[in-house]
C-alpha cells in the first residue's frame, strides 16, 4: 500500500513539473525539467504545509495558500509576479490536458501533485 502511493504521488509528481516545465518554457524561455520537477516538489510542499496552517481560513485561507505557491514560482523563475501567474496557468492548463487524457485511456485519476487544483 505504501509502495503504491508512492509511485501515485512520484507520477503526479512528474506530470506536475511537465505543466511547470512547459509554462516556463513558453512563458520565459527556460527549458530545465530537473529545475521544474524541483520546483513541482517545493511548491506542492509549500502548499501542502500553508494550508494546514492557514487554509482553514474561510475565503482568505485558500487565497493565502495560492499566494504561497506563486511565490515559489515567483522565486525560481524570472520575470516577476505576472510571469508567475501566467506560468501558473499554463502550467495548469497543460496538466489538465495531459491528465485528462491519461484518464480518458485509463492510465491514472485525474490529479497531479505540484500543480495546484490538477
Amino acid at each position: 500500500m505504501v509502495v503504491a502511493s508512492l509511485v501515485v504521488f512520484i507520477v503526479s509528481l512528474l506530470i506536475g513539473a511537465l505543466g511547470i516545465f512547459l509554462g516556463a518554457k513558453f512563458v520565459v524561455d527556460v527549458e530545465d525539467y530537473t529545475y521544474a520537477f524541483i520546483t513541482a516538489l517545493v511548491g506542492a510542499i509549500v502548499w501542502a504545509v500553508v494550508g494546514f496552517f492557514l487554509g482553514w481560513i474561510p475565503l482568505l485561507g485558500p487565497i493565502l495558500v495560492f499566494l504561497a505557491y506563486l511565490a515559489v514560482i515567483n522565486s525560481r523563475y524570472p520575470g516577476g509576479w505576472v510571469a508567475a501567474l501566467t506560468i501558473t496557468v499554463v502550467a495548469w492548463l497543460s496538466v489538465l490536458v495531459v491528465l485528462y487524457v491519461l484518464a480518458f485511456v485509463g492510465l491514472t485519476g485525474f490529479e497531479a501533485a505540484g500543480v495546484p487544483g490538477a
